[in-house]
């Protein structure tokens, strides 16, 4: 709805509101709102009156609201002024908006015009009767606020106390916190290496400046030696011979768990906390600290106590690792095999250790003959890694060894190492695989036990997975009898037995890595393999092994039928680490 008058007389303008009032009331608006519409329309008209001329009123209802507008007709450059109200019911009710000239009319008009004004005297009255009732009752309660200003600074002061106290235990929580947070991100720091000399190398770093201002770390060459090779403070001495912590300074310190002692005479302006590095048996050495400050916090004092626990935790774990890791890699290197020498037949083999955790596993290699003159060729893989797992290693090879002197095929051996490992270690495991080569035989016989299967290449170059059904694993709880199986050897053949760290990645299974070795091995040409079967070894684990990171050891054993079939062919070994 859109509606428009000229105005230029009191009696056009006065019509006008009439309307407007009439069609806000046809519309829904509220009286209120009408009201102050109407008040302001008139007041905008006494303007236009008073300024002379011509004027437009446009009146328009849409989309639940209600707007004047009051414009120079025609437009003088003056911007229009505009009134909006909503209108909740948003009616198209028919409006009269035809107010005649006569008293009659404009009366009737203005009488009905001034029931808004009559509803807002109401409210105005009701409103005032409100003030009336609120000011006699603040007269009423002004008469007890003088009595009760004594209650509210007393209260006051109580609340600021309150206060007070709160932020202190604010700022005791959020110091708590933030040494919790330090000594939990400081033990991992030094729990993340298993290298002695790297964990004494973070320990001034985690702890300078905010805790200290210096850190010397006295360790120990060995369990006995507690006198020291260099000048060292008394305290120092003291914490190393006594096992408790010590403070020296000229003021006693008052840290729990800490004696007190005279100040140094190395450093008698500075006070120095000497803190022994603990193990389950003895200390390893002696952390001596500066305050940062004049001195410590207490509570920082028993968080260094209790962080100083954890480093000597953490040395005495590198340090055991370091020994067992020493102890296992030198009896894996002392069981690696010169592999024999025989006619017609190169070998060649390869053992990698795995580069994360202790570097030693149970994976091994072996060939050696057999009276009748077979010889034997073994390649397997003891569960775990650790000194734990090179032992066994290390028995199920001398155990092998011993039962083929007595002869038997690879089945029937991979049978008694069953039974061998099943009674003498019930919880653990191996895989492996023989394989039996035989002088004037041109045939192979093998067997596994849970083991990847071996690949055999032709002269040809063609790659085969010798597939045939395994055995279990070595030692699993139940009876079984592992049986053989046969393959036809040509002049120039090549086997390759290996251990499954050679082939399985995580996130790509075992079965894309024997895929990857048959086309490795296959790219070979016949002469290289005559020629230079440890070269081939080599070549075969670079594309194979081409991250840097293993988590499992491995091993590649070579065996490759001479095209010539005669001569003395020697066999090299050569481990890379």
């Amino acid at each position: 709805m859109k509606r428009t008058w000229q105005i230029s007389t009191v009696t056009e303008a006065a019509r006008a509101r009439i309307t407007t009032a009439r069609v806000a009331t046809a519309y829904g608006v509220p009286p209120m709102e009408r009201t102050r519409l109407a008040t302001a329309l008139s007041a905008r008209l006494r303007r236009c009156l008073t300024k002379g001329g011509a004027w437009r009123l446009t009146l328009t209802a849409d989309r639940g609201s209600l707007r004047v507008e009051v414009a120079a007709s025609p437009a003088d450059g003056e911007p229009p002024w505009f009134a909006t109200v909503p209108c909740p019911e948003s009616t198209a009710a028919t409006v009269c908006d035809t107010v005649t000239g006569d008293a009659d009319a404009l009366s009737e008009a203005l009488l009905g015009a001034d029931e808004d004004t009559a509803l807002v005297l109401e409210r105005l009255a009701e409103q005032e009767e409100l003030v009336a009732f609120h000011r006699e009752e603040l007269h009423q309660t002004n008469q007890g606020v003088l009595a009760l200003h004594a209650d509210l600074d007393a209260a006051g002061r109580a609340q600021r106390e309150a206060f007070a106290a709160e932020r202190a235990a604010r700022r005791e929580a959020e110091n708590a916190r933030r040494r919790l947070t330090f000594l939990a991100d400081a033990s991992a720091a030094l729990t993340a290496s298993l290298n002695p000399e790297e964990i004494v190398r973070r320990l001034p770093d985690l702890l300078v400046p905010e805790y200290a201002r210096t850190v010397d770390v006295w360790l120990f060459d060995s369990e006995n030696e507690r006198s020291p090779s260099v000048p060292r403070p008394s305290a120092a001495v003291l914490a190393a011979r006594t096992g408790r912590p010590q403070y020296a300074a000229a003021q006693p310190g008052g840290l729990p768990g800490v004696d007190d002692q005279p100040p140094s005479a190395l450093r008698p302006t500075r006070p120095l906390l000497c803190v022994p590095l603990p193990t389950r048996r003895a200390p390893l050495g002696v952390l001596t600290l500066t305050p940062p400050g004049d001195r410590w916090n207490p509570d920082d004092a028993v968080m260094l106590l209790e962080l100083t626990r954890r480093a000597g935790s953490a040395l005495d774990n590198a340090r055991r690792f370091e020994h067992n890791r020493d102890i296992a890699e030198t009896l894996q290197r002392a069981l690696l095999t010169d592999l024999p020498t025989t006619a017609g037949l190169r070998l060649a083999a390869r053992y990698l250790p795995a580069t994360y955790g202790l570097n030693i596993g149970g994976d091994w290699y072996d060939a050696f003959r057999q009276p009748d003159g077979s010889l034997i060729t073994v390649i397997g893989d003891v569960t775990g890694h650790g000194l734990h797992a090179a032992v066994m290693m290390s028995q199920l090879r001398t155990a092998l060894r011993a039962y083929a002197v007595d002869g038997g095929s690879p089945g029937v051996l991979l049978t008694r190492l069953h039974t061998f490992l099943h009674h003498l270690q019930p919880d653990l495991y191996a895989t492996a695989v023989i394989a039996r080569f035989q002088p004037g035989e041109p045939v192979l016989t093998w067997a596994a036990a849970g083991h990847p299967p071996p690949v055999l290449r032709g002269p040809d170059g063609r790659v085969r997975t010798l597939d045939a059904k395994p055995g279990a694993m070595l030692g699993i709880p139940l009876h079984q009898e592992i049986h053989d199986h046969t393959e036809p050897l040509e002049p120039g053949s090549t086997l390759a037995l290996y251990t499954d760290g050679l082939v399985e990645r995580r996130a790509l299974g075992i079965d894309l890595g024997i895929e990857r070795l048959a086309a490795t091995l296959g790219a070979f040409p016949a002469e290289e393999l005559d020629a230079d079967l440890d070269g081939a070894a080599e070549r075969i684990l670079d594309p194979m092994l081409s991250d840097s990171e293993r988590d499992d050891d491995v091993c590649l054993l070579l065996c490759h039928i001479d095209s010539l079939l005669g001569g003395e062919i020697a066999s090299h070994v050569r481990t890379r680490s």
